[in-house]
């Protein structure tokens, strides 16, 4: 398999805590302004297409990547979560702001991407 794409985001929840919120929000905002059109250039189907996403946040076990993974548009997806991102302190009345971070990679078999 070859890596064709790697995009970047970044998602918070300023509110709720919610791990697996930043993290969608982290995936939106890599892919949001993303189209591929080697896809029907190619006569390669979507699905063809294997979708790796790493998630970074404080709480790694408070996302659930399988929610993460059905999100998705797009092609097999994997989604995993490690340390990293921040969590942010309030210091007027201790609330905790998550930010996540998200890398998206995208593959396919060199044969699909020489056309065949």
């Amino acid at each position: 398999m070859q890596r064709f794409i790697i995009e970047m985001g970044m998602g918070n929840d300023l509110y709720g805590q919610d791990y697996t919120k930043a993290a969608s929000r982290a995936i939106e905002s890599a892919i949001r302004h993303s189209t591929i059109p080697m896809f029907g250039a190619l006569g390669v189907p979507h699905d063809a297409m294997q979708v790796k996403v790493t998630i970074g946040v404080q709480e790694p076990g408070q996302v659930d990547c399988v929610a993460l993974a059905a999100e998705l548009p797009r092609g097999q997806a994997q989604v995993h979560a490690v340390r990293g991102g921040l969590n942010v302190v309030n210091p007027d009345n201790g609330d905790v702001s998550v930010i996540a971070t998200a890398a998206v990679e995208a593959f396919l078999s060199k044969d699909a991407l020489q056309g065949g």
